[in-house]
């Protein structure tokens, strides 16, 4: 069953890990044999850039992460760049979309020339933030009362005229509840349920009501730090449950964080093991429900809201 992932790390990996192959690297847990195996169909690839990297070199890492896009993803036989969501519906069986986006927007300070920028390289989802404080707003580590700032405006303005998709998964509390009416399109790329998991990367149930009733999607991820304690694959589909009880199953997806994760569940440790956790699912939602959250649920919310 195909699967559309809406967040991923390799680009961070390709930068930095010494002669790193796109196509078989065993460090990368989502390359494209991993991907095939998994039955990935269209993967998210995210721009994302250490904190520790000094201000004045970021943008730099964000064009360098871009050109790893193409010269190793791109340049790997059957990887489709993703520009027209219209796109997703053209691939071939042997072929794999591949998306950008970027994981927040600390990287362009306070200049929306460089955010123009990269959304001409072809970024489809723009989260706003990682855990930190930018110039545009408030991570999810930083104090829950602090919203989004004047700058933040501005560019959730740029981003609704281009139709891009908002992501929510690394703001902080305020920060969302300032973003969610400015959204014109919206949704959580890779984040838990807090009701489970008490951590503030996860969202509460009021988050994740408005989110769906703004027209979001929620996409769950792997990571075993925003599922629970000793986190097994059942506690991660207990993930999905809460949230299908919650907001209904036709609002949820999948976003697995892999190459940004160092810790895995057991018997979903790289992207060739996706298909176990559709297995999981499949003991508590029909194969039509399980479909929805691997893809068409996806599909559905591309079609309706940037139709």
């Amino acid at each position: 069953m195909d699967i559309i992932d809406l967040h991923c790390d390799v680009l961070m990996k390709l930068t930095t890990l010494e002669t790193a192959n796109f196509k078989d690297d065993e460090r990368l847990q989502s390359n494209k044999g991993r991907l095939q195996l998994g039955q990935v169909k269209a993967q998210v690839f995210a721009i994302f850039i250490d904190p520790k990297i000094p201000q004045s070199m970021k943008f730099l890492e964000v064009m360098r992460q871009i050109e790893a896009f193409h010269m190793h993803v791109l340049q790997t036989e059957g990887m489709v760049h993703i520009t027209d969501w219209s796109q997703l519906e053209c691939l071939a069986p042997h072929e794999i979309g591949a998306i950008l986006s970027l994981e927040g927007c600390d990287a362009i300070g306070d200049d929306i020339t460089k955010l123009q920028a990269v959304l001409d390289a072809g970024v489809k989802l723009v989260g706003l933030t990682w855990n930190g404080e930018n110039s545009v707003a408030y991570g999810a580590e930083q104090d829950a009362k602090l919203g989004l700032k004047p700058f933040g405006k501005e560019v959730v303005n740029i981003l609704n005229e281009r139709d891009i998709i908002i992501d929510v998964s690394h703001l902080n509390e305020q920060g969302f509840w300032d973003v969610l009416p400015l959204a014109k399109h919206i949704i959580a790329s890779h984040s838990n349920a807090r009701a489970l998991c008490d951590h503030p990367r996860n969202l509460t149930d009021k988050q994740a009501r408005a989110l769906v009733e703004h027209g979001g999607h929620i996409h769950v991820v792997y990571y075993p730090h925003f599922i629970g304690d000793n986190a097994s694959m059942e506690d991660l589909v207990a993930h999905v449950k809460h949230f299908a009880d919650l907001v209904g199953v036709e609002h949820l997806g999948l976003g697995s964080d892999f190459d940004g994760i160092d810790v895995t569940v057991d018997g979903l440790a790289h992207a060739g093991e996706a298909q176990n956790l559709l297995e999981a699912l499949r003991e508590h939602f029909s194969i039509e429900e399980v479909r929805g959250i691997a893809n068409a649920n996806f599909r559905r919310y591309i079609n309706y809201a940037l139709a």
